[in-house]
């Protein structure tokens, strides 16, 4: 499986005024049945997860229905507002990780980076100094099936700009990732329970030869995730 999803947050917020929102994501959800929807936040943000060509026929049901909103109302302050809504949605269908700041009710700086949840196993296993926080900046995480939404904090002491260079820290590291890692699955479904003990003694006999590649064992598979070269001489070895 190649990573070829994107992960965006929606502000849907934009409609509050001429639709009630929890309606409109229900729309949504029927109308993209290939996109992956968190719950929408109180302040109309929603995480969604999918493929490009998923986007794309989202964002033109939203454009659509913005068209149709601004039919109804000729005034200049609605076409005022239906500018500004396309403009926002227009930026959407281009966002592969959409980041949002918001300010804490202490005033304390607060920024947040959305995660392909394997893609953020495999940084917290690989390169676990980047969540591990400094000069007064804290992370924390919150997991909700394939996406994890990182928040970095800004505590006090903390240097101004910090909290945003660890945010793109973690941004670019991501987008990087995205795009040369593999994921294979390796399923104990229709295995008896002495294959799927060698399947587990392979792959960790493997881990040795390929530094690169995380392992995680559930009960009913194993999950290996890494470099595609890596990836694909593994799968072929554990198989044999």
């Amino acid at each position: 499986q190649v990573f070829i999803s994107v992960t965006s947050v929606l502000d849907m917020s934009v409609f509050k005024d001429q639709l009630v929102l929890e309606d409109l994501v229900e729309d949504m959800k029927k109308q993209s049945t290939d996109l992956s929807f968190g719950p929408l936040q109180s302040n109309g943000q929603i995480i969604v997860q999918g493929s490009f060509p998923a986007f794309q026929v989202l964002t033109d049901f939203l454009l659509q229905k913005a068209e149709s909103l601004s039919e109804k109302d000729n005034t200049e302050e609605s076409k005022s507002h239906q500018r500004l809504r396309r403009r926002q949605l227009q930026e959407h269908k281009s966002t592969t990780e959409t980041r949002n700041s918001v300010c804490e009710a202490h005033g304390g700086e607060k920024q947040v980076v959305v995660l392909d949840t394997d893609v953020y196993h495999y940084m917290k296993h690989f390169l676990p100094h980047l969540f591990q926080g400094k000069d007064g900046v804290v992370i924390s995480d919150v997991t909700d099936g394939d996406i994890t939404t990182v928040s970095v904090g800004n505590a006090a002491g903390a240097h101004a700009g910090l909290v945003s260079s660890v945010r793109k820290e973690l941004e670019d590291w991501s987008l990087k990732l995205h795009s040369s890692l593999r994921k294979e699955r390796m399923s104990f479904k229709e295995h008896s329970g002495d294959e799927k003990h060698r399947y587990q003694q392979a792959c960790e006999g493997l881990k040795a030869h390929y530094p690169q590649v995380l392992v995680t064992p559930y009960d009913t598979h194993i999950e290996v995730i890494g470099p595609s070269s890596d990836i694909f001489k593994l799968s072929k070895e554990v198989s044999r």
